[in-house]
């Protein structure tokens, strides 16, 4: 008997595996994955390209004194704009007042000798005529006259350089320019070339130095002669861009062997002061394939192993396209290579998408539910 329950029992428990494997086989087919879309479209982009790079004083003087002395007056306050000839230090004047006087006072002693030979010759000359003198008293005359002429020369040269260490005695701007905090106080003890006093450098307009690879070179030489107002922009170390345009003012005069690079000068005006000499910034430079490219919204893009994708939907699969990025414009992105215009990218939904896969389009309005992120990472995409 229990040989017979057993043998009834066997062909049910068959037919209920079975029913329950087809049921199970028939629950996992997944269902098309509901995703939105965004047509790749033609559209202007304006991008530039990033340059590193330092604020320079188009002309910058360290001040130092021609004459050695003891500081006796500071004319200025630190930090002030001086105009061109303003004194800004004097140095101890009675040494340097004294040597004028003295040498003025030789330069008179001097030319009142020559005056005297003059009348000596001039009188011995009448007298030989007459032969009332020798002939030796005439040239010995003359050999003064013409010495006290020298003497004349030698005293006017004394009193030049006399007048010259006078002048230095006070130490006046070069060139209007904003002046530093003072190196030396009252009463400080300055040596001729060696002491620095003060720093004064120019602001107005200023520089922006970039150092650029060679193979660059082409590229700004051509906006050195054919530049817009939005060729340079200028980025802030706190972020904000500054205001003004720039032009290129100058290109050095080689590369530099050792690292191939070579000196870009940038001219900004800095009517606002806002730019310091020594400021770092980054200058954003106009990229020349700037124009009509194809873009799409950066959220459609994903990243994998330093590559970039998207799915394209095609009737009701997903396509996966390998593209090539260009810089952010916004939200977007531009592609280079990869996609055409008129596909219609996968913004949302496609984390479980794979290639191929069902897709159903969803309703538009809805989309923001899906929580797509997109590739990580900002502006270097495509870089």
């Amino acid at each position: 008997m229990k040989h017979k329950y057993i043998l009834l029992i066997s062909p049910l428990a068959v037919l209920f595996f079975s029913a329950c494997h087809q049921s199970g086989a028939k629950s996992t087919a997944l269902p098309p994955t509901s995703v939105y879309v965004a047509e790749a479209k033609t559209a202007d982009a304006v991008y530039y390209d990033p340059y590193q790079g330092s604020v320079v004083a188009l002309n910058s003087v360290e001040l130092r004194s021609q004459v050695a002395g003891f500081i006796t007056a500071i004319y200025f306050k630190e930090g002030d704009v001086v105009q061109k000839g303003a004194p800004l230090y004097e140095i101890d004047r009675r040494k340097y007042v004294a040597a004028y006087d003295q040498a003025v006072a030789n330069l008179a002693s001097a030319k009142a000798n020559l005056v005297k030979d003059q009348k000596d010759i001039d009188r011995y000359t009448m007298l030989l005529k007459d032969d009332a003198v020798a002939r030796q008293t005439v040239d010995q005359a003359q050999a003064a006259y013409d010495s006290g002429k020298a003497n004349v020369q030698v005293a006017n040269a004394a009193v030049l350089s006399a007048k010259t260490d006078l002048s230095y005695a006070t130490i006046t701007a070069p060139f209007t320019g904003r002046i530093g905090i003072s190196q030396v106080r009252l009463g400080s003890e300055v040596s001729i070339g060696t002491t620095l006093l003060n720093t004064i450098s120019s602001e107005h307009p200023i520089g922006v130095d970039v150092v650029v690879n060679e193979q660059d070179i082409s590229r700004f030489y051509a906006y050195q002669k054919h530049a817009t107002d939005s060729t340079f922009k200028l980025q802030l170390s706190d972020g904000t861009t500054y205001n003004k345009p720039g032009k290129i003012l100058t290109i050095d005069r080689g590369v530099n062997n050792g690292t191939g690079t070579i000196t870009v000068r940038v001219q900004f005006s800095n009517d606002d002061d806002l730019l310091k000499d020594g400021m770092s910034c980054v200058l954003m430079v106009l990229n020349s394939a700037s124009g009509e490219r194809l873009q799409i919204p950066y959220k459609a893009v994903t990243e994998q192993m330093g590559e970039y994708f998207v799915f394209v939907s095609q009737d009701t699969i997903a396509i996966q396209h390998k593209v090539k990025l260009g810089p952010r414009i916004g939200n977007d992105v531009v592609v280079l290579s990869g996609l055409e215009q008129g596909d219609e990218v996968i913004t949302d939904g496609f984390q479980r998408l794979r290639d191929k896969g069902k897709i159903t389009l969803g309703k538009p309005g809805a989309a923001g539910a899906s929580g797509s992120t997109g590739a990580s990472g900002s502006t270097g995409a495509g870089k």
